[in-house]
């Protein structure tokens, strides 16, 4: 009955929103009268953005190879910290923020002599955004992006992939990811595809997502392989679709009877909504994955003719494909296996060129596509990484671990292009401009999707306002 009675309330809420019957204005601000009421789809204020495309690139990402350069590591390249102007940078209440997971471990230490850039840098765009060589094609799309580059965390390992995500320490805990509050809050674009997906291999620290929303928030996790997109997304051998249709109902109505005798049964609950979702799924899903319907000016522009972008631009493409379909939010993990492929503790220059040779072409393909298609005001990415990698040397040629200052970027869904915002300083070691906690990146995210992420919490899961963040003003159009 319970259940019954809260379907019915979704269903009405999700017509009501539809026809334009609830509006933004219909709560009161500040939180909803009577009291705490779960979301009901509707966003809490007029949205900027519908979907959100998160691409994250696991093992950690040069910043100073990459969006923020520092010349002063060349000029100063060979000496220690100690010995240039810079000496301050090590100063000992400066690093306190630092929260050691693994002690003295071999990675995630302090490297004091300075390593010089190993690409140039030029300027993007009208805007005369500096970017590495490195990146020619996400820099073709300079004048659309805002580069944050006075960004820090807390996590000196690998675990700051939780934390990039969720905004806590893995020694706090678990707790529900970004791509979970949106999950939560939201009401659905596309009833016959799941609104949180992830792409792309995720560690053991970083393989769910609802926690304690439950796991029905859990991103789906799709192969961009239409003859096999979802496991036991296929109707078995020998089975027709009437047949399963009956395997269904019947299984439907058993969870049911026992959801009576366990009502609080949030994985039942879960259950139920994914086998309705998993039938709808096995049509919709294999069509939205059928590249091949795409025509080959398109494939080319995400790299797919080439072997060191097909990878990455076939999910690109399928990624455009999902969003311009309805898909809420698509979470991207590009090099997953142990840290991560961009984890260059050790040949740096050879590690970041490979890379990047494999991501900038189809990022840059994506950009362009969804603004020629008029998708990109209504779709916010990001692009993110877990921390950025030291100024000093690791070994002769690496770089450790580096949560001090680091670098994202933002585009589309109502942010400003050709902004730089914040600033780390001479030597790219610590954010010293408009600092921003990874929970800022989510809190402006949130806000361009239309949702104030005080009136999402569960009363009796109080957050903490780290985990609100701020929304980067910066960067928001007016």
């Amino acid at each position: 009955a319970t259940s019954a009675r809260g379907l019915a309330g979704i269903a009405l809420g999700a017509m009501l929103q539809r026809d334009g019957a609830l509006r933004a204005g219909d709560v009161s601000e500040g939180g909803l009268v009577g009291g705490w009421q779960p979301p009901d789809g509707v966003p809490h204020f007029e949205p900027r953005a519908k979907s959100v495309i998160w691409l994250f690139m696991n093992g950690g990402v040069s910043h100073m190879e990459s969006f923020d350069p520092k010349p002063m590591l060349t000029k100063y390249a060979g000496r220690t910290i100690a010995e240039t102007p810079f000496a301050d940078s090590q100063n000992p209440d400066k690093l306190k923020l630092a929260r050691v997971t693994v002690v003295n471990d071999a990675n995630g230490q302090q490297r004091n002599r300075l390593y010089p850039l190993q690409v140039g840098f030029r300027r993007y765009g009208q805007s005369g955004m500096e970017l590495s060589d490195w990146v020619p094609e996400m820099g073709a799309c300079a004048d659309d992006l805002a580069v944050v580059r006075s960004m820090f965390t807390t996590d000196d390992n690998h675990g700051a992939q939780t934390q990039f995500h969720s905004g806590r320490h893995m020694l706090d805990g678990e707790f529900p990811t970004l791509g979970a509050w949106v999950h939560y809050g939201l009401g659905s674009l596309n009833d016959n595809l799941p609104q949180f997906i992830s792409i792309g291999g995720r560690e053991y620290w970083n393989a769910k997502d609802g926690h304690y929303l439950g796991p029905e928030h859990d991103a789906v996790p799709v192969r961009i392989d239409p003859s096999n997109p979802l496991d036991y997304g296929q109707r078995p051998a020998g089975v027709s679709e009437r047949e399963q249709r009956l395997g269904f109902r019947l299984t439907e109505r058993w969870n049911r009877l026992r959801g009576e005798q366990y009502p609080g049964d949030a994985a039942l609950e879960a259950r139920m909504r994914a086998y309705e979702l998993a039938y709808r799924m096995q049509m919709s899903v294999p069509e939205v994955l059928q590249l091949s319907a795409e025509t080959e000016e398109t494939q080319k522009m995400y790299g797919m003719d080439q072997p060191e972008t097909r990878e990455f631009g076939t999910q690109m493409l399928a990624v455009r494909r999902l969003v311009e379909r309805g898909v809420r939010f698509i979470q991207v993990q590009h090099g997953a296996g142990g840290a991560g492929v961009w984890d260059a503790h050790g040949g740096l220059k050879a590690n970041h060129e490979r890379n990047f040779r494999a991501v900038d072409k189809p990022i840059g393909g994506l950009l362009r596509d969804l603004k020629q298609r008029g998708l990109l005001d209504s779709t916010l990415v990001l692009f993110a990484s877990e921390f950025g990698r030291t100024p000093g040397t690791q070994g002769s040629d690496g770089r450790d671990h580096h949560i001090y200052g680091f670098s994202v970027w933002l585009a589309g869904g109502g942010v400003r292009g050709g902004v730089v915002h914040g600033a780390t300083d001479e030597i790219g070691f610590h954010a010293v401009q408009d600092r921003h906690y990874v929970t800022d990146i989510h809190a402006t995210i949130l806000r361009q999707m239309g949702l104030d992420s005080r009136r999402l919490e569960l009363p009796d899961r109080k957050r903490l306002d780290l985990d609100h963040g701020h929304a980067i003003e910066a960067i928001l159009g007016g």
